[in-house]
Order: structure tokens, then C-alpha cells, then sequence
């Protein structure tokens, strides 16, 4: 299918691996020009060298923390925008006695805040063009909220909120903001939290992945390249009547019928 999305351009953050690696991959498949964030600056442009090579895209990177304003501001030098795709790691696990207000705050400012502020500064642009499309990388959580994950649970959360309203009041100017919602993929985080089950069981690692992967109907973890296929739709121009939405990709984990 072609996604009528040749020669756009497109911000994707904390792109040089896992989620955000796949939709920078899928958009430029796509035909679209790439600037490329991520805060480690050899895995970005190793990343971009392949992807530049791959699909004969211009590609731009800049090496920043993304949830700093700094950061921030390094990156929408390189605009002006017509997609964006917001994404930042997620904050650690753990229980919720184990959290101060230092703790929410960061985990406020990169997955709540951090997307919004980038919003606050591509969407007067893509409304004055009369197009632009925003796909935030939330989490499962915000349907399903993982227990472990409360620092994560809240701040995305707060993004839906915010998604909610907003999407709705810029949607008649020919812009859409929607989020998808990963379940788990075969990504660095993934690695991360099945670690943590291994140091607190003491079992192996394939045993963790065998453990959870039978939690997911679909009996695997999914892949960040079926991941960016589903960002590149929602980039395209055949997804302008799709508005604010929170969209899962878990493999059917989320046991729910809405």
C-alpha cells in the first residue's frame, strides 16, 4: 500500500533502537525524511547509516536527551515538522512505597511532559499547512496498568488525558494525534524487566521469556518492525479519520472488550 506520505518529513524520537527504531524504519520505507534523536550518539548514527543506505531518505540526527529542554531545543531546530512520533524509555519498576516526589517528577517530565511540550511546539505548523500527523509511544499500562510499572502508569496516563482533549481540537485543521499502546516486544526494556524476574526467581532467562510469552495469546513478544508498520498507517494519508485513539499492540494480553 502506499501510504501517500513520499517526501514528508518526520521528528521520531529515541529512534536508534527498539519502537522507535521500527517506526523511523517503516517511515522511511515509506519515503519519508528522518530526523533522528536519541541521547547515545553512536548507536544513532550507526542506526541512521543503515537506514539512510536502506531506503535512500535523507536523514538528520541529533544526539540529546530528549526530556531536557536543551534537548528539546536541539531538535525542533531541525524543523519544521509534518510527522511527529513522541517516544522516551520508560521509568524503572518497582512498588509503590518505593517512590519519593523526586521519582514522580522525572518520570512526569519524560513521559508526560516531554511529549507535550513537543506537541505544544509542531502543532501550530502542521495546523497552519492544513496536515500533520502525532503518534505518541505510550504503554499497555494506561489500559491494563501494570503493577510494577506505577511510575509509568501514571505519567502516561497523563498524556492520554492530555491526547484526549487536544486531538479533538486540532483535528479540523487536518492534523491527528493518536497513541499506541505496546504491549511487550522483543525491545532493550523488555530485556530489562526480564531481568529483574530472573534476579528475584533465580531462573534463566529463557525461562522468564517462556513464562511471559505464555501470558500473550499471540504466544510471542512482538516486533518493533510490526510496531513502525502500525505508526507508518497512522502517518499516512489513509488515516486521517482516525483521531485520538489509544491503540494496543499486545498481542491480545489485554484481556477487554473495548
Amino acid at each position: 500500500m502506499d501510504l501517500g506520505i513520499a517526501g514528508k518529513r518526520a521528528l521520531v524520537c529515541a529512534s536508534s533502537k527498539g519502537l522507535g527504531r521500527g517506526c523511523a524504519e517503516a517511515l522511511a520505507e515509506a519515503g519519508v525524511d528522518l530526523v533522528m534523536n536519541a541521547r547515545g550518539a553512536e548507536a544513532l548514527e550507526a542506526t541512521a547509516a543503515e537506514i539512510r543506505a536502506r531506503h535512500r531518505v535523507n536523514v538528520t540526527t541529533v544526539a540529546a536527551d530528549i526530556t531536557t529542554e536543551a534537548g528539546r531545543a536541539a531538535v525542533l531546530a531541525k524543523g519544521p515538522f509534518d510527522i511527529l512520533v513522541t517516544n522516551a524509555g520508560g521509568p524503572p519498576p518497582g512498588m509503590w512505597s518505593d517512590w519519593g516526589r523526586e521519582d514522580f517528577l522525572k518520570a512526569l517530565d519524560a513521559n508526560m511532559l516531554t511529549p507535550i511540550a513537543l506537541m505544544q511546539a509542531v502543532l501550530p505548523g502542521m495546523m497552519a499547512q492544513g496536515w500533520g500527523r502525532v503518534v505518541n509511544i505510550t504503554s499497555v499500562s494506561v489500559k491494563s496498568p501494570v503493577a510494577v510499572l506505577g511510575l509509568s502508569n501514571s505519567a502516561r496516563a497523563g498524556l492520554t488525558g492530555f491526547v484526549a482533549g487536544t486531538s479533538r481540537q486540532v483535528a479540523g485543521k487536518g492534523v491527528t494525534i493518536n497513541n499506541l499502546l505496546p504491549g511487550i516486544h522483543a525491545t532493550d526494556r523488555a530485556i530489562a524487566l526480564d531481568s529483574a524476574v530472573v534476579k528475584a526467581r533465580g531462573i534463566s532467562m529463557e525461562q522468564a521469556i517462556e513464562e511471559r510469552s505464555a501470558t500473550i495469546p499471540a504466544g510471542r513478544y512482538g516486533t518493533p518492525a510490526e510496531f513502525g508498520a502500525a505508526c507508518a498507517f497512522l502517518c499516512s494519508q489513509h488515516a486521517g479519520f482516525i483521531v485520538g485513539q489509544n491503540i494496543l499492540l499486545d498481542g491480545g494480553a489485554t484481556n477487554a472488550t473495548l
